[in-house]
This record gives C-alpha cells, structure tokens and sequence, in this order.
C-alpha cells in the first residue's frame, strides 16, 4: 500500500532507531545524491557540532533544473528559513542526517513530504541543525512525488501554513485577528465622522461590517489564546512521547523488535513477552 513519502521517511526513522543505529543518513531513491557525500553529511554529527543535517545542493545554480523550478525551491527555502529561524539554504534536500536523539524528537504530521515540516520542527524545538555543500548527480527521471510545479507548490504552502500554526498559533491567530480589528476600528472611525457630519445615516452598512470585523477580530485573538495554550499542552505530550520512545528502545533493543509499518503493537509486546 502506498502510504506517501512522509509515511516512508517515518517508517524508516522507526526502523532505523529499533535496529540501534546512532546516525541515520536518509536519501532518495532516484540516485540523486552522491554515497561519497554520506561522509560529509555525517561527519559534523560525530563532531558533536549538529543534530541535524542537510545537504546543500545550492539548487539556484544547478544546470540541469528548470529556471522556474529553481525561483521556487530558493523562494521556498528563504521562506522556510524565516519561519524556521534556521539557515538552512536547501530546505527541499532529501538528504539528511539525524542522530539519535533528533530522530526520537521529531515528528511528521503531513502525508506529502518531510522535508520542509522537519527543518521548521528542528527550528522550533531547538534542535542544533547544520548544512554541508554536496554535489548531486543529474536527473535521470522526472519527480514521481508531484505530477508537476502547480501540485508541488500547493501542497509545499500548505505544509508551511499547517506546521507555522502548529508550533505558533499565538502569532498566527493574532496577526489574522489584528488585521480584522484594525479593519473594523477604521471603518468604525470612518462612519463616526460621517456621523459628525451629519451624514451617518447613507453609512449605516460601514457601521455594520465594522462591528463584524470587530467582533470577528476579537474571537480570532480569543482563539490564538487557546491555541496557544493547547500548545503548551503539545509540547508536555511530545515531551512525554520523547521519553516512552527512549524507554522502548531500551527495554527492546535489536533486530526482532522491529515493527513494520502497519504491524499492530500487539505483535510487539508478544515479542517482548517471549524473549
């Protein structure tokens, strides 16, 4: 069954920590980047200098890419830097390294693609993330993941407007709700001096749609509180989620504790049961 590359990319990371790997190097399939570059992108991990690793393909001066496809991924990676706080310069690289204590922190959420949401998620949690300049090999075949730019791109905007929200509701619901205030205040501002005028009542609807805008305005913020609030909430869960996963790699560690994605939990804890 085809569960989408953020699925796969999950599945893998699970494996990999259930086989007790230290470093986990994720690439793509379309032999897009080189194995001798697995040696740069690890090694600022074992200098204990990163938890996280993107290889930089600098797609702006790449050949054999599509001038529309490079203003994209440049524009995508300044925006993902900016809401991520990162500097990230290729944040649509698929190659990566993760120690283990970033692959147990992290989380996938959406079902297109990994990319973007984890270099956002690193930023956001603290996670020390670095960048190495890489040298990818030509395309061989166009991309199976999006049929073509228009689908990449509105699903890449979606992510980034999904997973800002997740991590900075507050910021997010005020600015909306700001906006909406603002907007009601002038044209509440607007009628009264009409008003003033004696010409308030040919404005009696700029009276109406300010007072919406108000009070619309006002429950937005509202929102962004409670939001806010619940996502202190997420970040005790994810806390504690961090810590159970800790804990079942050390009560089962090796080869037959290794879950397939989609296999029940219960098989697990059989396996648990017989060793």
């Amino acid at each position: 069954m085809h569960l989408g590359l953020a699925r796969a990319f999950e599945a893998g990371l699970d494996a990999a920590l259930k086989l007790g790997a230290d470093v986990i190097v994720n690439t793509d399939g379309d032999n897009q980047y080189r194995g001798e570059d697995v040696v740069l992108l690890v090694r600022p991990i074992l200098n204990g200098q990163a938890e996280m690793v993107v290889g930089d393909r600098a797609p702006h001066r790449l050949p054999h890419s599509r001038p529309a496809k490079r203003l994209l991924q440049a524009a995508g990676s300044w925006v993902v830097r900016q809401l991520s706080g990162t500097t990230t310069p290729d944040a649509t690289s698929g190659f990566r390294a993760f120690s283990r204590r970033a692959a147990l922190r992290l989380n996938v959420f959406t079902k297109f693609t990994y990319t973007l949401e984890t270099v956002i998620q690193a930023g956001k949690k603290h996670i020390p993330i670095a960048h190495v300049p890489i040298t990818p090999n030509p395309d061989r075949r166009p991309s199976r993941l999006f049929p073509n730019l228009y689908v990449y791109l509105k699903h890449s905007l979606a992510t980034l407007v999904r997973i800002y929200a997740l991590y900075e509701p507050l910021k997010v619901f005020l600015g909306l709700g700001g906006l909406m205030v603002a907007g009601g205040a002038a044209i509440g501002i607007r009628f009264f001096v009409f008003y003033l005028l004696g010409h308030g009542a040919g404005h009696v609807q700029s009276l109406i749609l300010g007072a919406v805008l108000l009070i619309v305005g006002f429950q937005t913020v509202s929102i962004g509180l409670v939001a806010d609030l619940i996502g202190n909430n997420r970040s005790l869960l994810e806390d504690t989620l961090f810590r159970v996963r800790e804990l079942e790699l050390r009560l089962g560690d090796g080869p037959d504790v290794v879950r397939l994605a989609g296999e029940p939990p219960q098989r697990l804890e059989v396996r648990r049961s017989q060793r």
